[in-house]
Order: structure tokens, then C-alpha cells, then sequence
């Protein structure tokens, strides 16, 4: 939620340059676009929309809608069982079921993140999860489009010590994704390679979610993933923002004290033992 009083985003953010893309498989020059008709959005809180907040408190926009605009997907065809908090086995046994009813034409994932910060860290189990969520929605013709991820703390400051030992935990993660999209040979969107990824601008006061061009970022990387895919993308991610909120000093002062410094206890407890780890061997290897 965004604390305190908000007001409406007036000033629009110049257009960035677009981001580079990743190769995949050449769709034949004469095949007929796809036209996307049902979309899901899986994951975490980003893919929730959370840093995207609409105006009147009417919760959270994000990449999801801004996708599902840009392919054309009405209403009806779109689904987002996201929620905050999710890890990649949530999104198998609790996202998945909902998804596979839905029957979309397209998924998009935004996961892993939360397991990073989990004493009970398994990239293994993670790459297993992964696949088999692949494997269950390719049952129903769906092309899925996971993220690998940037390194959080460039954009969230934290000791040295947590920083290292996060950044390992965040490489563990990609290479367990980058195995299963090789294997499985589907498009992933690399968070690390959009530009500006690292510009306090596309993040929202937390640090942790994008902001609305951030979001707008991650929704023009993902429809170009899909047009290299052979979808048709009919309108656009525009990378100028507009029709959201922007939270006020107050809102980030309520925010920091009311979610901000207790998420950071929780995690932080969870995490340290595995960070005391890597001070550890940092030591003993000086």
C-alpha cells in the first residue's frame, strides 16, 4: 500500500532508449503473427504491480496490464494470480492450477527473488519448480517468459557483507535459470541488460520494486520478447508515464517505518546466518 497522501503524476519521463534483446529462434519471415488473446502474470509482489500504485488507492497497475494492453488482451482474457511474497514453489502449486484453467496464450514470470532471502536456499529446487511450471503450461500451448534478474544490491544499499552475500545468492539464481531456459528453449527477459536498470528512476522509495517506468521498462521488454516470438503487438509500450500516482514525502517517510524497516528485520534475521557465512570465507581467504 502507499502510505500518506499521494498526488497525480503531472510531469512525463522522457522515452529511454529501447532495451536490446536477446536472440531467439527466427520465426519465418512468412508466418502469420499470433494474436495474443488470454495472458497471466506470475509471481512476487513485482508481478502483483506493486511501485505502480493508481490513483483514488485503487491498488496496483504494473507490467501486467501495461502488457496486456499492448497485445490487445481485453479484460476477460487476462489473469493475475500474483501475490506478494511468492517464491517459486508458490507459483507451481498455488499460481499454476489457476493459469492452467485459464488457458492463456501467454505467461509471464516474475519469480525467484524471495527465495534468494530464505535460509532454505535451493537453486536446484528452484530449476525444478521452474521447469515443471514450463512443462504445465506448454500442456496448454502457452509460451512462458520468466525473468533472470539484476543484482538488488546495486539499487539497494546494504553492508558489505550482505551485499556480497546477496549478489552470490542472485548469480546462484540466474544460473539455475539460464539452465532451464537453454534446456527448455524458451525467452527469458534479462533484467540486467535493460537499460537503465541500475537509475534510481525506474525504482519506486523501497528500492526493491520498479517504479512506473520501471514497470513500463519490464512490459517493453517483455512485448519484445513476444514479437520476436511471433505475436503480434498492436499497441506499444509507450516509455512515457503517466495515469499513475506519485507518492509524497510523507508517503515515502510511512512507508520506510510502517513496511520498509520491518520487512528488512524479517529478511534480514533469515538472511544473516548465510551472510556470516561469506564473512567468514571472505576472511579466511585474506
Amino acid at each position: 500500500m502507499v502510505v500518506g497522501v499521494t498526488v497525480m503524476s503531472v510531469e512525463v519521463t522522457p522515452e529511454p532508449s529501447r532495451p536490446s534483446r536477446p536472440a531467439l529462434a527466427a520465426v519465418p519471415p512468412c508466418a502469420p503473427l499470433r494474436h495474443a488473446e488470454r495472458l497471466v502474470v506470475l509471481g512476487d509482489s513485482t508481478a502483483v504491480g506493486l511501485g505502480d500504485p493508481l490513483p483514488r488507492r485503487g491498488g496496483w497497475r504494473g507490467v501486467g496490464p501495461l502488457v496486456a494492453a499492448a497485445l490487445g488482451v481485453d479484460g476477460s482474457g487476462y489473469l493475475n494470480p500474483a501475490f506478494t511474497g511468492a517464491r517459486m514453489r508458490c507459483v507451481l502449486t498455488e499460481q499454476v492450477p489457476a493459469a492452467v484453467a485459464h488457458r492463456p496464450d501467454v505467461a509471464l514470470l516474475v519469480a525467484g527473488m524471495n527465495d534468494t532471502l530464505r535460509p532454505d536456499f535451493d537453486a536446484a529446487r528452484i530449476a525444478a519448480d521452474l521447469t515443471e511450471v514450463i512443462h504445465r503450461l506448454r500442456q496448454v500451448n502457452t509460451t512462458v517468459v520468466p525473468v533472470r534478474f539484476h543484482d538488488h544490491s546495486k539499487v539497494f544499499r546494504l553492508p558489505p557483507s550482505l551485499k556480497r552475500a546477496l549478489s552470490a545468492r542472485v548469480a546462484e539464481l540466474n544460473a539455475a535459470i539460464d539452465d532451464v531456459v537453454a534446456r527448455e528453449g524458451v525467452p527469458c527477459l534479462d533484467l540486467d541488460r535493460l537499460p537503465g536498470a541500475y537509475d534510481l528512476a525506474v525504482w519506486s522509495v523501497d528500492r526493491l520494486h520498479p517504479s512506473e517506468l520501471g514497470h513500463r521498462l519490464l512490459a517493453d521488454g517483455f512485448t519484445g520478447l513476444l514479437a520476436e516470438a511471433g505475436f503480434a503487438v498492436p499497441e506499444p509500450v509507450s516509455l512515457t508515464c503517466g495515469g499513475g500516482v506519485e507518492p509524497s514525502a510523507a508517503g515515502h517517510v510511512g512507508w520506510l517505518v510502517l513496511k520498509g524497516i520491518p520487512w528488512l528485520w524479517r529478511r534480514g534475521r533469515e538472511f544473516l546466518p548465510y551472510a556470516a557465512v561469506i564473512m567468514w570465507n571472505s576472511f579466511r581467504a585474506r
